[in-house]
């Protein structure tokens, strides 16, 4: 009668495990309350570099009765990018079409439930983190034509710009299937067989695409009518919103891990590695240069080594970023200084200069430190690859003559139809009364 009864149970135990194999074989992925944490709060500290990291920064540097105008740019860059990338472009960007554009599979965030993961974060986590690198990139242009264009061109050139340029790129680099970076393309050869590019927290997805989406937008409004006079108003602001920037881009790239991990570490250490060093290269060079060393070139070195090491960030040692903070700051500064007034562009703010330069020569650098002992994933030059300095340079072109374009077809469109320069009188007297019938007072 027991054995009768054991093999009962022994049966009603295997069929109960019988049933129960798919479910333990379809078990969500599960989520990891450390990286969470940790990615929850990475994207407050990319939204803090734009509001009100970048807002201060740039409202520092213009003109003092444009300070509210660029404020108010900024605060409205930041408000429809929040709105649209949860609509149309994180669809466009992280899910799968083909290698140049995702899908509309998530419209709306359609499918994004509560229980959606992205690795070991919320896909909500996962898709908030990528909507502040979308704002800040977006503000970044502005930088370019604060002082000169109007409010109504922002809105529109924000939306067409986020929608018809930043999402393809951030797809071809990060979304699955994109052709230069080949994410989920395991046997992928990478553009014209080189291997994929490497760009860990936005090198080219954020700095070259808005650093010369700013360049053309300087070319197409044309020079400032006040381009011969200095225009930093407040360099206090300047300092305060520079130092959000800094804190703020360790979440921007120690967060682009994903994960509160060995890594994250890694890329705390050289991301705070290259600003320091660009910093003091810049202000040695300035005071070789011009004979003194100014607080505006000081904040200008440590932004152009943050920018220069975010594409390097999860893929190199603290050696190379120091080498990463000299050469951006070496580049940027002579692109600032001289190349600027060569070439005769008004990039106000220097958007070009510091992010588009610095986004190149961190792009580039990053193919040839790779290192594989910081990430598997990265073999640079001096690992061996040579092919990756290839991969490198291939990205950066592709980028700068897409967002060239993209950026010239917006702005031509927004110019023969709404207008996109306010006109000289404005310009003369100061966007802020003028566009927002607000001024900033100050007190003796």
């Amino acid at each position: 009668m027991l054995k009768k009864l054991n093999l009962k149970l022994l049966g009603a135990v295997s069929a109960l495990m019988c049933f129960a194999a798919p479910a333990f074989a379809q078990a969500a992925p599960a989520i990891d309350k450390g990286d969470t944490a940790w990615m929850l709060v990475s994207s407050l500290l990319v939204l803090m570099m734009t509001l009100p990291g970048l807002a201060l920064f740039y409202g520092g540097l213009v003109r003092k009765d444009n300070v509210l105008a660029v404020l108010m740019q900024t605060l409205a860059v930041a408000c429809i990018v929040s709105l649209i990338w949860p609509i149309v472009t994180y669809s466009l960007a992280f899910t799968e079409g083909n290698g140049w554009a995702g899908g509309l599979s998530k419209v709306f965030l359609k499918g994004v439930t509560v229980d959606s993961v992205t690795g070991t974060i919320p896909e909500t986590v996962f898709m908030l983190f990528q909507m502040k690198f979308a704002i800040i990139t977006c503000a970044i242009i502005l930088g370019s034509i604060a002082d000169r264009i109007k409010f109504s061109a922002v809105l529109v050139f924000t939306v067409l710009w986020s929608i018809f340029v930043y999402a393809p790129i951030a797809h071809w680099v990060w979304g699955p299937g994109g052709f230069l970076g080949g994410v989920g393309l395991p046997d992928y050869k990478g553009l014209l067989g080189y291997g994929v590019a490497l760009d860990f927290a936005g090198g080219t997805v954020v700095h070259i695409s808005s650093g010369v989406a700013g360049l053309v937008a300087a070319l197409v409004l044309g020079k400032s009518v006040q381009v011969s006079q200095s225009s930093s108003n407040n360099l206090i602001l300047s300092v305060i919103g520079g130092a959000m920037l800094w804190v703020g881009w360790f979440g921007f790239n120690a967060g682009s891990t994903l994960a509160a991990n060995n890594l994250a570490g890694m890329a705390f250490l050289v991301t705070n590695t290259a600003a320091a060093t660009a910093c003091l290269a810049w202000v040695l060079l300035e005071w070789m240069v011009k004979g003194k060393p100014s607080v505006a070139g000081g904040l200008s070195g440590f932004v152009a080594g943050l920018v220069a090491i975010t594409p390097g960030s999860g893929f190199v040692d603290f050696g190379a970023s120091i080498v990463f903070g000299i050469a951006a700051s070496v580049f940027c500064f002579f692109a600032v200084a001289f190349m600027k007034e060569r070439l005769g562009y008004d990039d106000s703010l220097d958007a070009f200069g510091i992010h588009g330069v610095g986004g190149i020569v961190g792009a580039l650098l990053t193919g040839v430190c790779a290192s594989p002992a910081i990430n598997p994933a990265g073999v640079g030059l001096l690992a061996g690859n040579s092919n990756q300095v290839i991969a490198q340079a291939l990205a950066v072109l592709v980028t700068m003559a897409y967002s060239a374009a993209g950026t010239f077809v917006i702005l031509t469109l927004l110019k023969y139809t709404i207008g996109i320069r306010v006109d000289e009188h404005t310009e003369r007297s100061g966007l802020d009364m003028a566009l927002h019938g607000e001024k900033v007072h100050v007190y003796n």
